[in-house]
């Protein structure tokens, strides 16, 4: 039966439990069986609720939904490389976040919440800021005050309370964990059911591809909600029999915030000690990702990578792929910049399949 683990201690959690961290401090993780039946799949509406028979949630949950998912896998090309983009960024409020935000919303409106917290850079606190909108449930979002003027907007828009809290984003984690205390935490790190979500990119992309997976994803990680969701999402997949072997899982992080990519050239299992220096990549500027030693952990496990790029390679691709009419936010250039890393690098052979993402619309970091 499909229940929460603490990965520190191993104590167990009903899904009916409205649990978000171990008594022991420890994450929590999700252990769950999933079972998927293509074929009916045929029948279903084209959402991301289409897996809903292999997502572990409370027995009670109804789907709250604006009808997200399934969306384009298009194929791209940028200085004579081809790969294949999820268009995550026409999701409702912009980003992929909202994979995470409609199935962990869905459990709190299971368990009965009224109120919760979250902390983001700005795309997780628009997400469940709307979809706790549409489930009525009241918002707490913690933001650094020196986010892009638009996602803040966005997220008052919701009606969801917003604190802008001053110095790093680190600074803005604590103050959302210290709110926790009284508060249900609905964070894209700390709670499992964010990654339940996130895992139908995995899904979506394999039946796309007429279940058959990648050579190799490539995906921007700062706290490694995506990257994390795509693992799970691809390892329930081999095991089913859907699939054959698992796709290399290849991590993208900004050169001035890559506490992961260091940690991978060091050898090292958690996340190294990095300075946090300015990136246009604020999405993904994390210094120390909660779940760092799990997403190394999935990388090596695939025989993966994590790979840095640059503020200037992702201004070009920034501009190549709007040139193409698809306008994303710095952050979301970081996966086809890192395509291009890749192949400079020559890591994979030539004809290799390579998916890749776009994870916020370029209208969300508009400066005047």
């Amino acid at each position: 039966m499909a229940h929460l683990t603490c990965s520190s201690c191993g104590t167990d959690f009903a899904l009916t439990e409205a649990v978000w961290r171990c008594t022991c401090g420890g994450l929590l993780d999700i252990v769950h069986t999933p079972k998927l039946d293509p074929a009916a799949l045929a029948q279903l509406p084209p959402t991301l609720w289409r897996y809903r028979d292999a997502m572990a949630l409370a027995p009670n949950a109804q789907p709250v939904t604006m009808g997200e998912g399934f969306t384009p896998l298009l194929p791209i090309q940028l200085e004579r490389v081809r790969f294949l983009a999820k268009l995550d960024q026409i999701f409702p409020t912009g980003s992929f976040k909202d994979r995470g935000a409609t199935a962990l919303v869905t459990q709190m409106a299971a368990l009965r919440v009224r109120i919760a917290v979250e902390d983001s850079s700005g795309n997780a606190g628009c997400a469940i800021a709307a979809y706790a909108a549409r489930a009525g449930i009241r918002c707490h979002i913690y933001v650094p005050a020196s986010n892009a003027p638009a996602k803040l907007a966005q997220i008052g828009a919701y009606g969801a309370r917003l604190h802008q809290v001053p110095g790093t984003r680190q600074d803005t984690a604590d103050a959302a964990l210290a709110a926790a205390e009284n508060a249900y935490y609905a964070s894209h790190v700390w709670n499992p059911f964010f990654l339940e979500g996130t895992k139908t990119w995995a899904y979506e992309v394999c039946e796309q591809m007429g279940w058959r997976a990648p050579d190799a994803v490539v995906l921007p990680v700062g706290n490694g909600s995506l990257l994390l969701g795509a693992a799970i999402g691809f390892r329930e997949l081999s095991e089913m029999g859907l699939i054959g072997e698992m796709p290399r899982l290849i991590g993208v992080q900004a050169d001035g915030c890559a506490p992961l990519a260091e940690a991978y050239r060091q050898g090292l299992s958690e996340p190294a000690p990095v300075p946090a220096v300015h990136t246009v990549a604020e999405g993904i500027a994390i210094a120390a990702p909660r779940r760092g030693r799990q997403i190394l952990e999935a990388i090596h496990a695939s025989r993966g990578t994590v790979l840095t790029v640059t503020d200037d390679a992702l201004a070009a691709v920034q501009h190549g792929l709007a040139r193409q009419g698809l306008y994303v936010e710095p952050t979301a250039a970081a996966g086809p910049a890192g395509v291009l890393r890749l192949r400079q690098l020559q890591v994979l052979p030539k004809g290799a399949t390579v998916v890749t993402t776009l994870t916020g619309h370029g209208l969300k970091t508009l400066r005047a």
